[in-house]
């Protein structure tokens, strides 16, 4: 990994971050854990040193390019799989408060590792189904801005994601740039849901990889119903 780090700190100075060794430390070893816990179960596909450091980790950081996180005291990341987002996230904003949530329990279990061992506060991993977490007033809305790179459509993730949103926060979708992001297709959703203000950006991630974010606002709290029960936001997406 060492032989990669000059050109991660080059790319995430882009976005007006720091490496710090402690920093390049934690994503070392969260690396070697992925690696480790890979052999064991399906963690993710990609597990070639520099695929790693573009596809997982400078893609989890690209999110600031559309969100300022100065302002942001809790997130969110639904659907967090191997911890990308999140982890990466936590890294370079250890200030901020962070909820994963995954509905595997192994991969939760592994997260906690992780979080364990390279000494990470104020952040925990969460198993069930956001289905259900969103009923919980624990976690409804009481997040800043949550995250997900979770493949579903739009209209879905919204259902998911949003009645974990704050009235004033966001909900962001990393998505890949050929998504199909017409506002008509998700829009009855996100205005369903509580949400108003919404945009999409498209960018090619270290000049090769389409990428594009999803960026919703949330104006008013979302109606008690929502999240339906578990299995209908993926059946029956508000469209």
């Amino acid at each position: 990994m060492n032989r990669y780090k000059d050109f991660f700190k080059e790319s995430i100075s882009e976005y007006g971050l720091l490496l710090s060794d402690e920093k390049w430390e934690c994503l070392c070893n969260f690396y070697k854990m992925l690696l480790e816990k890979n052999k064991v179960m399906n963690l993710t596909a990609i597990t070639d040193p520099f695929d790693v450091v573009v596809k997982h980790f400078l893609d989890s950081l690209s999110l600031c390019s559309v969100f300022d996180f100065t302002e942001c005291s809790s997130v969110v990341d639904v659907g967090t799989g191997a911890g990308f987002p999140g982890i990466v996230l936590k890294i370079f904003f250890p200030e901020i408060n962070f909820v994963l949530v995954d509905s595997l329990g192994k991969r939760v279990s592994f997260l906690e590792d992780v979080i364990s061992e390279i000494s990470l506060k104020n952040i925990c991993a969460i198993h069930g189904r956001a289905e259900d977490l969103g009923h919980d007033l624990k976690y409804r809305e009481q997040f800043d801005l949550c995250v997900s790179r979770a493949v579903a459509n739009i209209a879905t993730l919204c259902e998911y994601c949003i009645p974990f949103v704050k009235v004033g926060g966001s909900f962001i979708a990393y998505k890949s740039g050929n998504t199909d992001d017409d506002p008509e297709k998700f829009e009855k959703a996100v205005n369903e849901l509580g949400g108003e203000k919404y945009f999409s950006k498209k960018f090619v991630l270290n000049g090769e990889f389409d990428r594009s974010f999803i960026c919703i606002s949330k104006s008013i709290s979302t109606p008690e119903k929502y999240p339906r029960r578990p299995g209908i936001p993926g059946k029956r997406p508000i469209i």
